[in-house]
């Protein structure tokens, strides 16, 4: 789950999987939307990738991203749970850190 949060955690990314949920991009239409270098919109593409948070595909020559919302629902719906009723109450007398 930290990785889907580092994932989230950068406008550009979350951006990127804004334009994703209308449909699958290529990279080149991606890329196109900011005002970035390749290299480092290929650098958002990998942690997208390593978040599991997107698919690659490749056709000829383009790579083709599909996002995956089932792993963003199933790791916010985690979040969301860890801090609801069913979690673990703190120990008595212990305080939580903030």
């Amino acid at each position: 789950m930290s990785q889907v949060f580092k994932a989230l955690s950068d406008p550009t990314r979350r951006r990127v999987l804004q334009l994703l949920r209308k449909g699958p991009l290529s990279a080149g239409e991606l890329s196109a939307q900011f005002n970035v270098s390749k290299p480092t919109m290929s650098a958002h593409f990998a942690v997208l990738k390593e978040a599991d948070l997107v698919h690659v595909e490749k056709a000829g020559k383009s790579l083709i991203y599909h996002l995956k919302l089932s792993v963003l629902e199933e790791a916010l719906l985690g979040f969301v749970h860890s801090f609801g009723p069913a979690a673990e109450a703190a120990e008595p007398g212990k305080e939580i850190a903030r």
